[in-house]
């Protein structure tokens, strides 16, 4: 009997049956999925550009964390048997370690190991030298994701500024408006500044994070070069 009054008081009272109810609320959920795919393809010609830009600051990551990554490393045992060579007067063995070692460390000890027999200060300046060009190949292209930071955000607002220029046009030219038209319009041009901010904090923080990188490998290349100009300065044996 109380199935019975429930499905009079749906008919008469014009009540939402259960299975209208839940093909309502799965339409809705439908209707209100966003794909990602569909909203970069609707965010216009400008994500070709801002889709090369994450690419260009991903590829400068990668390849500028790996040449950075390999600058920092230096054997353990290098300063040691350097210190060794040195004190014990053998020039050319300490000359033949640092050339055959693959590292900026290496290559600046090994430019003051040449200069061996000159006045401390020329030592110190030709090592200095060459810290230089070392730093300079490790910020080789890290530039890039400097630029790509700046103007991935100016490219995602200047699509968004061009999508709703278009969509006050078209509001303009019809009286048929309305405001589910509007919101999809706009939301549809936000995409670009979204993809950009993004973009540009990803190339950012790649960015300060290299920094950071660099600063440890020079902080690194500071101490040997320092405690090569000590072992100098020792009595040799």
């Amino acid at each position: 009997m109380l199935p019975g009054l429930v499905t009079f008081l749906q008919d008469s009272l014009l009540l939402p049956k259960a299975d209208t109810v839940a093909a309502g609320a799965h339409a809705t959920a439908a209707v209100q999925e966003i794909k990602l795919w569909d909203m970069i393809v609707k965010g216009g010609p400008l994500m070709i550009p801002l889709g090369i830009l994450s690419v260009i600051a991903v590829y400068v990551f990668v390849e500028r964390f790996i040449t950075i990554s390999r600058a920092g490393k230096l054997e353990d045992n290098f300063m040691p048997m350097i210190r060794d060579h040195i004190t014990s007067g053998n020039i050319n063995a300490a000359r033949s370690l640092s050339k055959n070692t693959n590292s900026p460390i290496a290559r600046i000890i090994d430019k003051g190991i040449q200069r061996i027999g000159k006045p401390i200060d020329n030592i110190e300046k030709s090592m200095e030298n060459v810290g230089k060009l070392e730093i300079y190949k490790m910020e080789k292209n890290l530039v890039i994701l400097a630029i790509v930071a700046g103007i991935a955000p100016m490219f995602g607002f200047l699509g968004t500024i061009a999508g709703m220029i278009q969509t006050f046009f078209n509001i303009s030219q019809t009286s048929d408006i309305t405001l589910s038209t509007i919101a999809g319009g706009i939301y549809v041009k936000m995409v670009t500044s979204a993809a950009g901010l993004i973009i540009g904090l990803i190339a950012y923080v790649g960015y300060s994070y290299l920094n950071a990188q660099i600063d440890k490998v020079i902080n690194k290349m500071e101490g040997v070069s320092a405690e090569f100009i000590d072992v100098l300065q020792e009595p040799t044996k």
